[in-house]
């Protein structure tokens, strides 16, 4: 449980600490992809407490743990050249409910960008409720995003540009768009190096 004396705080003119613990957005300090410290609003957000995320691998913080393999390198290279990194990802709370998160990262190491680095977390569910994707529809999500037509989208999945076009289909329906920038735009506005979706089966 967080105990911090705020009068104290103030009087000290210690700062950093109270700053960390009672941001209202969720921070959280990793060593090589394991939580050293959170504070109140990340632990909440997922529906924890601090207590409980402390030294625990990441990858319980999202659906599964091939959907954290499957991301866990993203933002490397982009923190090793500029250390900074953002994306918007879903993710996953204590109860199994999965989310939209808006994710920021700054690293200590840059040599190393993941050994030791900073992340802001914040939920992004009032703005961007969840809805489900089949992996294919992931998939073809992401291709849409790279700018690929539907015929380079088939041969990129080995499936019929007519299926490609289908579910490209089924994705409007699904976010009640007319056409594939509309989607994105549902979406925030992201583009495709930075929506990470989660590991439904299809």
């Amino acid at each position: 449980m967080v105990k911090i004396r705020t009068d104290d705080c103030y009087a000290e003119g210690s700062f950093a600490e109270l700053a960390f613990t009672y941001a209202p957005i969720g921070l959280v300090v990793t060593e090589m992809r394991v939580i050293r410290a959170c504070n109140i609003a990340f632990a909440d957000m997922f529906g924890y407490t601090c207590d409980e995320l402390r030294n625990q691998m990441f990858s319980i913080l999202y659906p599964s743990v091939e959907e954290f393999v499957n991301i866990r390198d993203r933002g490397v290279k982009q923190l090793s050249e500029t250390n900074t990194y953002r994306d918007e990802r879903i993710m996953a709370r204590k109860d199994g409910a999965l989310f939209w998160c808006r994710v920021r990262g700054h690293s200590f190491t840059t040599d190393d960008p993941l050994a030791r680095a900073v992340w802001s977390f914040a939920d992004l569910s009032a703005e961007r409720p969840y809805v489900q994707l089949t992996r294919r529809e992931r998939e073809i999500l992401s291709h849409l995003s790279e700018g690929l037509t539907s015929k380079e989208i088939a041969l990129q999945l080995d499936i019929s540009h007519r299926t490609v076009e289908v579910y490209r289909a089924k994705l409007l329906r699904k976010f009640h768009v007319s056409n594939t920038s509309s989607l994105f735009h549902s979406l925030g506005g992201i583009d495709g190096d930075h929506v990470v979706f989660a590991g439904e089966k299809t």
